[in-house]
């Protein structure tokens, strides 16, 4: 595999599971120091890269990204060892689906601060190193029910629809810095957290879907690895439907 980001310094939220552990690894294919945070990381005894060729460049940080603080001292602690970064993934995500009249407002709370507010903590405070470097890839993963909405997930179609607005007000306030903001939005993705859907569910998406199957984790971190790439230089505030034809 071509080695597009030697030297580069990446941070993926949400990175020790599905979509962001799928991205960890495909940066670190590449030659990437790649820095995964998440709310639980995994432990010495587990797992976590099973590819030893590029299992160096990949450290797990316990990071909360609700929390400003919990933020700022991973952010801190990843600048004191490598002295930039590079790309930040806004990946960290969970679901408590419910229908509105039902839903509880720690649900709605849990939701939205995990979902976008972590996405805005983390753009905000990366967002300095960036501009001092005069170059940054921020990189936020959204989802099309961002972009159709989903009865019984206002709560995660709310924060996802907020990340796209977040894209590309953040992308017209630093281009000027050549900090480029793209936001990617996968359909169905087989991962633990769709593992939880109904047999009903399910099939529902797979029917809706012109490719009928899911996304791997996989195809949604090769978009990801295009927009941090040289490949994607004169772009910035777009969003890539990464969902099989689901939304068309």
């Amino acid at each position: 595999m071509e080695k597009r980001f030697i030297g580069k310094t990446i941070v993926v939220t949400g990175g020790c599971r599905g979509i962001g552990k799928a991205i960890v690894e495909r940066f670190a294919s590449e030659g990437a120091r790649v820095f995964a945070l998440d709310y639980v990381i995994p432990q010495e005894e587990e797992v976590f890269i099973s590819d030893i060729s590029y299992k160096h460049l990949v450290n797990c940080l316990r990071c909360d990204v609700t929390q400003e603080q919990s933020v700022k001292n991973a952010f801190k602690e990843i600048i004191k060892s490598t002295g930039r970064i590079d790309v930040l993934v806004n990946n960290a995500g969970i679901t408590r689906d419910n229908l509105i009249i039902r839903m509880s407002i720690e649900e709605w709370d849990a939701v939205i601060n995990t979902n976008l507010k972590g996405a805005f903590l983390c753009s905000k405070i990366v967002s300095k190193q960036m501009m001092n470097q005069r170059y940054g890839r921020i990189i936020n993963i959204s989802s099309i029910v961002g972009i159709t909405g989903n009865a019984g997930q206002s709560n995660y179609s709310s924060s996802k629809a907020g990340i796209i607005g977040l894209t590309k007000s953040l992308a017209k306030e630093l281009a000027s810095r050549n900090i480029l903001v793209n936001c990617i939005a996968p359909g169905y993705v087989i991962t633990p957290m769709t593992e939880k859907l109904t047999e009903e569910q399910k099939e529902l998406y797979l029917k809706n879907i012109p490719l009928r199957r899911g996304a791997l984790p996989a195809d949604i971190a090769s978009a990801v690895t295009f927009f941090a790439s040289e490949d994607a230089n004169y772009i910035t505030g777009q969003v890539l439907n990464v969902d099989g034809g689901l939304a068309m």
